[in-house]
């Protein structure tokens, strides 16, 4: 059960986050569009707002969705077993919204704990490094120094 009300989620948000975010959809690689954004800035969860990445945890792993090495705060990611499409995955969902975000391996660069969070762009809104205080987020500006 989900504490955001689903009609509200349909109006609010787009055909595209709804269906990941809610239904554990998967965007086409390639095409979503922080695939390839290098701003300094935080990623949040389109639903509730919390904050998940930072552009500091950014590299380009060349797999066609947003690759992180690490959240902001491990407690507000959440990991499940997938085993849909034949495969067995890691989920990574927000603790807050429990929206579905994509998912972790553990094929990522060795030297920064070797994890790839592989992230849909359409679960994600950026925040820039100098709207976060405006939003709420300064807290997170030590991520920058």
């Amino acid at each position: 059960m989900t504490k955001y009300n689903q009609e509200d989620l349909k109006k609010r948000l787009t055909s595209e986050q709804y269906e990941v975010t809610q239904n554990a959809g998967t965007e086409r690689p390639f095409t979503g569009k922080y695939d390839q954004w290098w701003e300094d800035g935080i990623f949040v969860d389109v639903v509730s707002g919390e904050p998940l990445f930072s552009s500091t945890d950014k590299y380009d792993s060349g797999c066609g969705w947003p690759a992180f090495t690490k959240g902001i705060d491990e407690a507000d990611l959440k990991e499940n077993t997938d085993s849909s499409f034949g495969m067995v995955r890691t989920e990574v969902r927000s603790a807050e919204a429990n929206s579905h975000l994509g998912h972790v391996f553990p094929d990522g660069p060795a030297d920064q704990g070797g994890l790839r969070y592989c992230i849909n762009s359409a679960a994600l809104r950026f925040v820039p490094k100098a709207d976060m205080e405006k939003e709420g987020y300064g807290r997170y500006l030590k991520l920058f120094k």
